[in-house]
């Protein structure tokens, strides 16, 4: 099979996920703190041994669980750039590029011609001379990403590669990575917490959480129509999820009932979620009259200055926990909102999306 096929099943960590990822795509790996998203990486790597599973890159076992099959680390053809960059303090930048192609068998010579065919392509020839000690941060992940495909992988994996960097550097990194990711034939696995990183890097996404797959499928598609609570949030929607009560009606939690408008069709009892935008909610400190179609009364939790919007999000607690709304701040005054206010988020039905999920 071309591409890589990842099974895995590591109990002390209660994961057990199944993830293809095409030759030449890249996709990204979505979850919250402790989801498993990082052990999942460690087995492609073949750091950590799953209880049960296997690793397959383009047709080549490098894990079988049935066979007690795990292919070392440093003989996978895979490459690793974490969110260190993790350079060799006592070489120079160039010795450190070096090091990859000379790791796979690579002469000399021809270590130091790919060592500077990658510092050219990550704009790093100038820093040649240096040792990690005399870099910033991003100049030192420049490095690192160059050390990482002068290997020339059949896979890279990026864990979290922005995450250690300042905001000034990590739109660079962003823009070079993208470059280099867009490299004919290059496969690669990013995990990631940032949904501008899968939607700038990426092709397909993968959500975990608790360990588990929850959904899949194009960047674009998942970050506009989540199905899980986790993308909703990176996304930046609402989501409540229930089962379809009827043609656009939704049961939720505590019975309560979500109205919208669905271009899917879906069977009484099927699971399904009801999205909608902050930016849809309306907010009130009283139940407005007339007959609202969706209101839930929230306890305020955070309050966030958004600039031309304040963002309110629910507690952690009871039914609609975190659902957002963005108000502007003179309404945010006028209703005298602070937290642990008790409020109404009102939304229509034409601005709420319901949708089955798997």
């Amino acid at each position: 099979m071309s591409g890589l096929w990842v099974r895995a099943v590591v109990e002390s960590r209660a994961v057990d996920v199944e993830i293809t990822v095409a030759k030449g795509s890249v996709t990204a790996i979505l979850g919250p703190n402790g989801a498993g998203k990082s052990t999942v990486l460690s087995v492609i790597a073949g750091l950590t041994r799953p209880d049960r599973g296997g690793v397959t890159l383009n047709g080549r076992q490098l894990t079988d669980t049935s066979r007690n099959l795990n292919v070392a680390p440093h003989k996978r053809e895979i490459a690793l750039l974490a969110q260190q960059p993790m350079l060799f303090p006592h070489l120079t930048v160039e010795a450190n590029v070096e090091f990859a192609p000379r790791s796979t068998g690579a002469s000399r010579r021809q270590a130091r011609v790919t060592a500077g065919q990658w510092l050219a392509a990550v704009d790093a020839t100038e820093l040649a001379d240096r040792k990690p000690a005399q870099l910033s941060g991003g100049q030192a992940q420049r490095v690192a990403v160059a050390r990482a495909l002068a290997a020339d992988p059949q896979l890279l994996l990026l864990d979290e590669p922005l995450a250690a960097l300042d905001v000034g550097a990590a739109p660079a990194i962003r823009r070079l990575l993208r470059k280099v990711l867009a490299e004919p034939g290059l496969t690669a696995v990013l995990v990631t917490h940032d949904a501008l990183d899968a939607l700038a890097l990426a092709d397909r996404v993968v959500v975990i959480d608790g360990g588990r797959v929850v959904e899949e499928g194009p960047v674009r598609e998942v970050l506009a129509r989540p199905r899980s609570a986790f993308a909703a949030r990176i996304a930046g929607m609402n989501l409540c999820a229930g089962v379809i009560d009827g043609p656009g009606v939704l049961r939720g939690s505590g019975g309560v009932l979500v109205h919208g408008s669905s271009d899917e069709q879906a069977a009484v009892g099927e699971r399904a979620v009801a999205v909608f935008s902050p930016s849809a909610v309306a907010v009130y400190a009283e139940l407005p009259g007339g007959s609202p179609r969706n209101r839930f009364e929230v306890t305020v939790g955070e309050i966030e200055n958004r600039g031309a919007v304040v963002r309110l999000r629910g507690d952690d607690d009871g039914p609609y926990a975190g659902l957002m709304a963005d108000v502007t701040p003179a309404a945010a005054v006028d209703l005298d909102l602070v937290p642990g206010s008790r409020v109404f988020f009102v939304v229509k039905a034409t601005e709420t999306a319901i949708y089955p999920i798997a």
